[in-house]
């Protein structure tokens, strides 16, 4: 871990749990609202690593130490909890996702949303046709987390698959990593795509050998099919329910996975707030708001960091720079391998673009964040942060880099310099080797880089990106230590952190991330009570079944959200 390593965990351990209890407030003589005692507790703190006890009050910790020093804070009210010998650790932190969760109510799944599963294209075919049976022709229907290398077919769906759903009907099937669709002949034709049409900028209309329209279309290409054809239509209050339900649903979902604090892409705001008033929020939320409500924002004078412990303004929406690992069309420099005629991904705005967009909220006192995932995007959003601090110099910034995928020595550099926080997909590694061999070993080897961004001193976080990429923080610790698939493959092995590093990668240097370390991210005196119970010790189960240790209990302010 960055800052010591596992045998100075383990080194001081007898130390921490001989030391006094370290309190927050030893004045208060009241007694603790919850005390976790028989725990062996990695508290992420350098001065003291391992503890056994700590002690919560008002949903913060007010002492951490051994169970004789935590036991003088335990009155009549306290709840005691006999951690048995079990591992907790601070609350996980995912910095990157689309909270969907109206989607995992309302729409036709087309994949599993958590777990590697194989489906089959007349699956796919099937639900689509049920949904269709039930909807007005000229209506959209649609197919979400579809994943292209989780199909037993072993080929993409493709435009004549999803004919066979309606032909009165648009279809589409939208890909999990968001950046590519699949379209019937209805739909090209409500919006008027044909064989001719030209390829317009950061994006494809994909063809067959003969030329046709296959179905494929990506990047901003899918902008068109948003005007055309029919979708329900909701009132105001329908859809505010609606987002309610939504939000009030992923929330226990990220609680079963053992997270505490989860980086929202935008979403309904009021919302938001709704279900925290309701009592039905059982995350902390760093929000990060999209193009309205930025404008909104400067507007008034908002900044990054707007809020309170439980929904705070954090940095912007991921601004797209470029396109998908997972669907392939990141933008690469050197190309993709094998690829004629040669292919180098999709760009998705202008250089001059992105400067005028950072250099806005830079001087607006925002943290700027953009979608960078290959290497050419990297370097534009690169040059658009170091551009705007010539042009007006600010301190402790940490322009976000959501996926900042593919990053060489130099970049890397650049990244350090202006205090980057980098947020990697977490799952990708265990969730997505089938995708790897587009890329080839050379490539994959300064992919998903942890390894090289801890060792340039970068406080790099994790970033789930779901949809495109299961939530669970053991999933990803599990592809972080081991690079290695579900499927038995391993790619960039020189990129493998240990168990020590992507814990602080799932906690403290989340916290970091949207400049709140100073709350969480660590089992400390003073630090919000949130953490997870885990039924093994991370450090002794086989690095390969990371991702099958039992959350026993998620706390959030001293609260569980889930227990199992």
């Amino acid at each position: 871990m960055s800052g010591y390593s596992r045998r100075t965990v383990l080194g001081g351990a007898a130390a921490a749990l001989a030391a006094p209890a370290i309190a927050s407030d030893a004045s208060d003589p009241r007694s603790a609202d919850l005390v976790v005692r028989n725990a062996r507790v990695y508290t992420l703190e350098a001065s003291a690593p391992i503890a056994q006890a700590f002690a919560v009050r008002d949903g913060r910790i007010i002492a951490v130490g051994s169970n004789d020093a935590i036991s003088g804070l335990t009155g009549k009210g306290t709840e005691v909890f006999d951690a048995r010998g079990m591992t907790v650790v601070p609350g996980f932190i995912d910095c990157h996702v689309h909270p969907e969760g109206e989607t995992l109510l309302y729409e036709v799944l087309v994949g599993n949303p958590f777990e590697v599963e194989f489906v089959t294209i007349d699956s796919i075919v099937a639900k689509l046709r049920e949904r269709a049976a039930k909807t007005p022709p000229g209506q959209w229907v649609e197919g979400f987390f579809y994943d292209d290398t989780k199909v037993k077919d072993g080929r993409l769906i493709t435009r004549a698959d999803l004919d066979r759903v309606s032909a009165v009907h648009p279809v589409a099937v939208y890909h999990r990593g968001g950046h590519t669709s699949f379209y019937n002949s209805k739909a090209f034709e409500l919006a008027g795509i044909t064989r001719s049409t030209p390829q317009p900028f950061g994006g494809t209309f994909d063809r067959d050998t003969s030329g046709e329209l296959n179905g494929r279309v990506t990047d901003n290409a899918q902008d068109v099919f948003a005007k055309v054809g029919k979708r329900p239509q909701y009132s105001d209050v329908e859809r505010f329910v609606r987002a309610k339900a939504g939000l009030a649903h992923i929330s226990k979902q990220f609680a079963r996975y053992g997270l505490t604090t989860v980086h929202h892409e935008a979403g309904n705001f009021s919302a938001l707030l709704q279900v925290r008033a309701d009592g039905d929020l059982v995350h902390r939320v760093s929000y990060e708001p999209d193009q309205p409500m930025i404008d909104a924002m400067i507007a008034n004078g908002w900044r990054t960091g707007f809020g309170d412990e439980w929904i705070r303004i954090g940095a912007t929406s991921e601004h797209i720079v470029d396109g998908s690992f997972s669907e392939r069309t990141m933008s690469i420099r050197a190309g993709y391998p094998g690829r004629v005629p040669p292919y180098h991904g999709n760009v998705t705005t202008t250089q001059a673009d992105l400067d005028a967009w950072v250099e806005r909220v830079w001087r607006a006192g925002i943290q700027p964040n953009c979608h960078t995932n290959g290497d050419i995007a990297i370097d534009m959003y690169l040059k658009a942060l170091e551009r705007a601090q010539r042009l007006f110099p600010r301190r402790d910034v940490r322009p976000k880099f959501t996926h900042a995928t593919l990053a060489d020595d130099a970049l890397i550099a650049r990244m350090k310099a202006l205090d980057a926080v980098p947020a990697p997909f977490t799952s990708y590694a265990y969730y997505n080797p089938d995708k790897f061999k587009f890329y080839g070993e050379a490539l994959m080897r300064h992919m998903m880089p942890y390894r090289s961004y801890l060792d340039a001193g970068i406080k790099v976080a994790g970033g789930s990106d779901f949809p495109p990429g299961p939530f669970s923080p053991l999933m990803g610790m599990q592809g972080m230590v081991t690079r290695t698939g579900w499927n038995g493959e391993t790619w960039g092995a020189n990129q493998r952190i240990g168990i020590d590093d992507a814990l602080k990668v799932f906690t403290w240097n989340g916290a970091y991330n949207s400049h709140e370390e100073h709350l969480k991210g660590s089992i400390a005196a003073g630090k919000l009570a949130d953490f997870v119970v885990l039924a093994e010790d991370p450090h002794a189960v086989e690095p390969g079944k990371l991702k099958d240790v039992q959350i026993v209990r998620t706390v959030v302010g001293g609260r569980t959200t889930y227990a199992a």
